[in-house]
């Protein structure tokens, strides 16, 4: 994402280090080996910011490739059919109005051996009934479910949620049951648990230390029969965050291979040797794959006020911060916030009648025709009640893209008349007053690539609004007729004809309120090296429906895919 941090000197110093090459006929010792074949071995970094340390994917997994090189998915999504399609499940269909059947495929085995069964598919539904567990929600509209034979399962539904269910497939991962019922529901929501974890992906845990984790490849990976599908790298080392001089000079000298944090100005090195590469060879550069978007809150004044809010909208400029903050590495947002994925479903109409462009004197005549003036002289519009106001716009502090956006941001709404200032805080108190609700504004980028627009009115519009917002509605606008619409589209199948009809209604919705502003496409940051690795995924010849990234958000996309697909340099 657009983190940064800097390690200590002595993170940096170990990383660097380990990241050293051997000759292909040195091999490490197990568990602490320090040096790899450099060309069986694939060095990654921008995804961890701090030493390993979580091997729990029930509490969401602290660790690069926990979820996806470890752990598996039922399903996964394909970007380019748009469709979820089986993984660790051979099929799965609805059979009734309420009841989906899945079958799992045979011969799939964990790593100490055992089978993966029906048994361990529903434990790890059951689990969500346990309080605290991130996936437990979806028991607010799963009834029962039941083991049919060794291999199948069926899930009974008090309301089927089509949309929501697809998502959930391909998201949630399945572990043990013989390894997970030994434990209490405190060690599943607060333990770090076995640094060993049993699996059924390509790759198991080497070893760890504070600078890095190291997967090493399995021998009877089951996709490798059933799919055709074999990862190429022996061993993936994972390094925690390093300073972006140090990434830059790895992976001009060819040690390091992929990158996934924001590198400004990466663009100026794409043609050197060894050749680096982004998702696209010209700008954007970066893949969109999340929205980023001026929250607002909306129960303090005037923020609370729609035609405030589209005031601000029209005095934004996305350019600016695509062109001065990014580079062109990123693209501008469309008004209803919705990802280029969705494009069939922007609807002309609606953004013709509610949708907003970068127009400052429009900006000053709505908030006139609002009401809000700036009656004292001072260069200020007052709220309709005459009292002075002045917003504060929040962003992490290091997270130095986003400060420059936010400065840009603050700058237009001062420019016409709406006193703001940009303030950098610590990442853990924006996400306390993000959650909480202790803020003016703040750049928020959570709605993500997904299955379905359902995705991203749910972030808009969710209901009801608690004292801590934990993933979505941040700016606390209700809207109960948006929300009862968004819960009717999760309900919907694809190919129903009422399916983009509630989706152009959303937008409308949406973007006559905005709740949240779209600002820009944030980027799947991914900055590769082609010294020991290449074929890396590119969308410059059509979309390869993989990003060459290790976010966890990525592996439910197929992204472990990309391991099998890339090869040795010649």
């Amino acid at each position: 994402m657009t983190k940064r941090r800097h390690l200590p000197a002595l993170f940096a110093t170990a990383a660097l280090a380990t990241a050293a090459a051997c000759t292909d006929d040195e091999s490490p010792e197990d568990g602490d080996g320090d040096e790899f074949p450099r060309s069986k071995t694939l060095y990654s970094t921008g995804t961890a910011w701090g030493p390993p340390g979580d091997f729990n994917p029930i509490s969401a997994g602290g660790v690069t490739g926990l979820n996806g090189l470890g752990y598996e998915y039922l399903f996964v999504f394909d970007t380019v059919e748009q469709r979820i399609t089986p993984w660790l499940a051979e099929s799965g269909e609805w059979t009734g109005a309420n009841v989906f059947e899945l079958r799992l495929r045979s011969g799939i085995e964990w790593s100490d051996g055992k089978p993966l069964t029906a048994d361990d598919v529903a434990f790890t539904f059951e689990l969500g009934k346990v309080d605290g567990v991130p996936y437990g929600g979806v028991w607010d509209w799963l009834d029962a479910v039941a083991v049919v034979d060794e291999r199948t399962v069926t899930f009974t539904f008090g309301e089927a949620r089509q949309q929501e269910w697809d998502n959930f497939l391909y998201t949630n991962e399945i572990v043990p049951k013989h390894v997970f019922e030994a434990y209490t529901p405190e060690e599943l929501l607060t333990g770090p648990l076995d640094p060993n974890p049993v699996v059924t992906g390509p790759y198991t845990v080497h070893s760890f230390d504070d600078t890095r984790v190291v997967w090493a490849k399995r021998d009877n990976w089951w996709a490798t029969e059933a799919l055709g599908l074999e990862v190429q790298p022996q061993y993936i080392v994972d390094l925690v965050t390093l300073p972006n001089a140090d990434i830059l000079n790895m992976l001009i000298e060819g040690r390091l291979d992929l990158a996934n944090n924001f590198m400004s100005g990466i663009d100026d090195f794409l043609t050197g040797d060894p050749e680096l590469t982004t998702y696209f060879d010209k700008p954007p550069f970066m893949a969109p794959v999340n929205t980023a978007m001026l929250i607002p809150n909306t129960t303090r004044k005037p923020l609370d006020d729609p035609a405030f809010r589209q005031a601000m909208a029209y005095a934004i400029s996305p350019g600016e911060i695509v062109d001065s903050v990014y580079g062109g590495m990123v693209s501008e947002a469309h008004p209803t916030g919705l990802l280029p994925i969705w494009e069939r479903y922007y609807d002309a109409a609606a953004v013709s009648e509610h949708g907003f462009v970068f127009e400052p004197s429009s900006a000053v005549a709505m908030l006139a025709a609002a009401g809000y003036e700036d009656e004292d002289g001072d260069g200020f519009v007052e709220d309709r009640d005459g009292d002075p106001f002045e917003l504060q716009l929040v962003v992490p502090a290091g997270w130095t893209d986003w400060e420059a956006a936010a400065i840009a941001i603050a700058r237009d709404l001062t420019d016409v008349g709406i006193k703001t200032e940009a303030a950098f805080i610590d990442a853990a108190e924006v996400d306390a007053a993000r959650g909480s609700g202790d803020f003016d504004l703040l750049i928020n980028n959570n709605s993500w690539l997904t299955n379905s627009p359902w995705s991203h009115f749910q972030y808009l519009f969710e209901l009801p609004v608690r004292d801590t917002q934990r993933l979505a509605n941040y700016s606390r606008w209700e809207d109960e007729t948006a929300w009862d619409l968004t819960q009717e589209l999760a309900t919907l199948a694809t190919e129903d004809p009422r399916y983009p009809e509630l989706i152009a209604e959303l937008q409308r919705i949406a973007m006559r309120d905005l709740p949240a502003i779209p600002i820009w496409y944030n980027g799947a940051w991914s900055q590769a090296c082609n010294a020991v690795w290449t074929g890396w995924p590119d969308g410059n010849t059509g979309e390869p429906g993989v990003y060459p990234s290790f976010w966890n958000e990525m592996w439910g996309l197929g992204g472990v895919r990309m391991l099998t697909e890339i090869r040795r340099a010649e």
